[in-house]
């Protein structure tokens, strides 16, 4: 029942994230990986197959999985031939860079009957979860306004493709997508789009800061990062009639994997005390919440239910495709300078 898998790209994504999840969930198997990085690979999987390009996996009947997680333009392309060879597909967020190209793959999955999902794994995140079971709870009364925000303080250039114009570049096209698609899960689409978008850095050639805010009726979901704050602001910050949540501090997981660390032990996932939420009460009385345990090991535990048990895929790539719809209506709000009508083919 092992499910073979295939990984393309050894990158940040490739081989700190996806590599360690995959060999983390029982039922998958990292059999191949695609790079020019032979000498990392073996080193730290030593029983994977390297492959100079993805034209031998595509063609190897005992690949049933493939992960993609190279840079944003070349998504679609991978995601298409893979699909077209038989295979079961993973994309690293964001799904694709036009969106006309992830309608495609998807009705193209869809007639091939094979899976096809997209890694948005920060809906396991610690803090998100806990921040969904509160609303859930009714604890905070009628929800109106909801912040979440990810702040960097890096005033140099990065050396990367992040940084240089081009077709999935830049913050808004890195941070954007796991913000969009988590209040979608908390809230649907909105009604409304107003972005604001801009470079601020010296000489920085793409854009850096970002602030988008999705209308819900009368209520309000702002997403923003920038990467000039030294000062963090909270990571969700949630005000209701009964109360407001506040939370500061990242996820500890992607600090781990980057660090080296793997996707195992009872404390995988766990917050710090220092970290946990507060909720302030009308009051003035407030209560320390635990965070919740993340655990992005249940991304490729939901992929493996669905290759082998026919369950829904973890992440619909329709959700996916509404999240790339709402980045577009940002950009195209922060250009004009107006508040625009959602709309999925802004």
């Amino acid at each position: 029942m092992t499910i073979n898998t295939a990984l393309i790209g050894f990158g940040l994504a490739g081989a700190h994230f996806h590599a360690p999840l995959i060999t983390a969930t029982p039922r998958l198997a990292l059999r191949n990986v695609v790079t020019s990085r032979a000498d990392a690979v073996a080193a730290a999987y030593p029983d994977a197959v390297v492959a100079g390009n993805a034209d031998v996996v595509f063609t190897d009947d005992s690949v049933e999985l493939v992960v993609i997680a190279t840079p944003n333009h070349t998504h679609a392309e991978l995601a298409r031939d893979a699909l077209l060879a038989g295979k079961h597909v993973v994309i690293d967020k964001p799904f694709v860079v036009d969106a006309q190209e992830g309608r495609d793959l998807a009705a193209l999955a869809l007639a091939r009957g094979r899976m096809l999902t997209v890694f948005h794994n920060r809906r396991w995140d610690g803090d998100f979860v806990t921040v969904r079971r509160l609303l859930g709870s009714g604890r905070l009364g009628d929800v109106r306004l909801v912040e979440m925000r990810w702040d960097r303080h890096r005033p140099a250039i990065k050396q990367g493709w992040r940084e240089v114009p081009g077709e999935g570049s830049g913050l808004l096209s890195d941070l954007g997508p796991h913000l969009v698609d988590q209040a979608i899960a908390l809230f649907g689409t909105p009604d409304h789009v107003a972005g604001d978008v801009a470079s601020q850095r010296r000489d920085a050639l793409v854009d850096d800061y970002f602030e988008v805010t999705l209308h819900y009726g009368a209520m309000r979901v702002i997403l923003s990062s920038s990467s000039l704050v030294a000062a963090t602001r909270p990571r969700f910050a949630v005000h209701g009639t009964a109360g407001s949540f506040v939370k500061y501090g990242l996820d500890p997981q992607e600090g781990l994997l980057r660090a080296g660390g793997l996707p195992a032990g009872e404390t995988y996932g766990e917050d710090v005390p220092e970290y946990y939420g507060i909720i302030v009460y009308p009051d003035g009385t407030q209560e320390r919440i635990r965070t919740e345990r993340g655990d992005w090991r249940l991304f490729y535990s939901g992929v493996a239910e669905t290759i082998r048990g026919g369950f829904p895929p973890p992440v619909d790539p329709a959700d996916a495709l509404v999240g790339m719809a709402l980045l577009d209506c940002a950009r195209r709000s922060a250009r004009e300078g107006r508040l625009l009508r959602y709309n999925p083919r802004c």
